[in-house]
């Protein structure tokens, strides 16, 4: 069963930091729905939510069961996507979760090994989209990644 990243923050409605994760999440697609942000924009955005996210439930729940989960940031752009949103974010955020479940394995961040194959996999999935050359991105993403799985 997925858990979806708004229940998430449902969960913990008592706690000031989900509240505020919460109010970020709402200001984003209010801003990429008013057309203030690009996709680009939008997906660095929700990475850093996404990000935020996973860091405030490991404070709450250390053993969070990640495996029954789609990735906090598949969840979050599923709920926070609109008719505007680029089709080009959408499969960005497929492919990068698709990409890691394949690739990862427990402890891979603690390898130069593991470490390699999920940077030259995020960045062949950036590659797909012409956004390889944006360190920002990549940066952002892989701090997710490095961060979730």
């Amino acid at each position: 069963m997925a858990i979806k990243l708004i229940a998430r923050l449902r969960k913990h409605l008592g706690n000031a930091k989900f509240k505020e994760l919460g109010e970020r999440l709402e200001k984003i697609r209010e801003k990429h729905e008013q057309g203030l942000l690009n996709s680009l924009e939008f997906l660095k955005a929700i990475l850093e939510v996404a990000k935020d996210t996973v860091e405030a439930e490991k404070q709450v729940d250390p053993e969070e069961e990640k495996d029954k989960a789609l990735s906090a940031l598949t969840e979050l752009f599923n709920e926070v996507k609109s008719k505007h949103t680029h089709v080009i974010v959408e499969r960005m955020v497929v492919d990068i979760d698709s990409i890691v479940k394949q690739i990862r394995f427990d402890g891979w961040q603690t390898t130069s090994s593991g470490e390699r194959e999920v940077k030259q996999a995020l960045r062949a999935a950036l590659r797909k989209v012409k956004l390889h050359a944006d360190q920002d991105l990549f940066d952002k993403a892989y701090g997710y990644i490095r961060q979730y799985y």
